[in-house]
């Protein structure tokens, strides 16, 4: 049997020095620690270093299109993107050939959302992707999670610790496929698209009006998580999308309607821009403080333990963390 293949995900752009470490391996799986990503002959010149208060991005758009397919070995970005673009689906053959795995094909196995960080798992066979969908497949259905993000959130949850349960939807609005949530759906609700999603959450440390949650989706939709905290009133940090649907007076936070809420920037308070030392304007570009730092996986056999894969925080998602106070476990 072939094995996977563990890659570094940047959120907006490449990561320089990202390791991952598996804390076993087994007969039929194999990993690769330490990539350590080498930016070699890049297109553009990078931004100045005081123009950079998120250390440790690089940006897809200065690298050509075979400098991708280099540093793909270490890290990767949006995986479908949009025609023309230059994305991990895009560059998988050449990726394959590069990885010197001949006429087989890499294919994704997981991987963390467009914007977020963390684990990427490729593989380069077809029957270990399809063992190890039917394993995150049958923990879904078990309500056992196989992923654990790290996110910074704007806002404290109420309790230390739960689960959020909504009905959710996609809805086309102004050109964007937007996450809406659905209150009470009916049988033909979900007959249309809705669907019930499941997360836990528990709050590791808090600090500066900010928290750092553990999060673990038990259900698969797109920016599941980030909808899930908004509706906890706590937007994740660098959500430039759900974070509008919250508002706040006399510090009192409320959710606002969702048909007249359209997606911007992320607003700081004066306080918190002071603790993470940024601008107005720099905020505006705060990457999402979402990650994906560990993945469950089977054992080699079915009575052995299962495997666990962890990402390192990012730079600046450690910096951030530094910034408010909070202390990572």
């Amino acid at each position: 049997m072939g094995g996977w293949r563990v890659l570094g995900q940047a959120s907006g752009g490449w990561r320089r020095g990202l390791g991952i470490r598996a804390t076993s391996t087994a007969a039929g799986f194999g990993t690769k620690a330490r990539h350590q990503l080498q930016r070699r002959g890049a297109s553009k010149p990078s931004d100045p270093p005081g123009d950079q208060p998120f250390p440790g991005l690089l940006r897809p758009g200065t690298f050509s299109r075979e400098e991708l397919v280099d540093v793909l070995r270490a890290a990767v970005v949006d995986r479908k993107g949009k025609p023309g673009e230059l994305t991990l689906l895009s560059v998988l053959p050449e990726l394959s050939r590069s990885l010197g795995l001949g006429e087989q094909e890499v294919q994704v196995v997981r991987a963390s959302g467009k914007e977020a960080s963390g684990l990427v798992l490729l593989s380069s066979c077809s029957q270990t992707a399809s063992r190890l969908q039917k394993f995150f497949t049958h923990s879904r259905r078990a309500r056992k999670p196989t992923a654990t993000y790290c996110a910074v959130t704007d806002g404290i949850p109420v309790t230390s610790e739960g689960k959020i349960q909504a009905a959710l939807k996609l809805e086309h609005i102004d050109g964007v496929n937007l996450v809406v949530p659905v209150q009470s759906p009916s049988r033909k609700d979900i007959m249309e698209g809705v669907k019930r999603t499941l997360s836990h959450f528990r709050v590791v440390a808090t600090g500066s009006g900010c928290a750092l949650v553990q999060l673990q989706p038990l259900t698969v939709f797109p920016s599941q998580l980030q909808a899930h905290m908004a509706l906890q009133l706590c937007p994740v940090l660098g959500d430039h999308t759900y974070s509008a649907r919250v508002g706040t007076v006399l510090g009192q936070r409320f959710l606002l309607p969702v048909e007249s809420t359209k997606p911007q920037r992320q607003v700081l308070d004066e306080a918190l821009l002071g603790r993470l030392c940024l601008t107005a304007s720099q905020a505006a570009r705060l990457p999402l403080h979402l990650h994906l730092h560990c993945l469950r996986l089977p054992g080699a056999r079915p009575r052995d333990p299962p495997i666990e894969l962890l990402a390192p925080l990012p730079s600046y998602f450690s910096r951030t963390l530094q910034c408010l106070g909070l202390h990572y476990q």
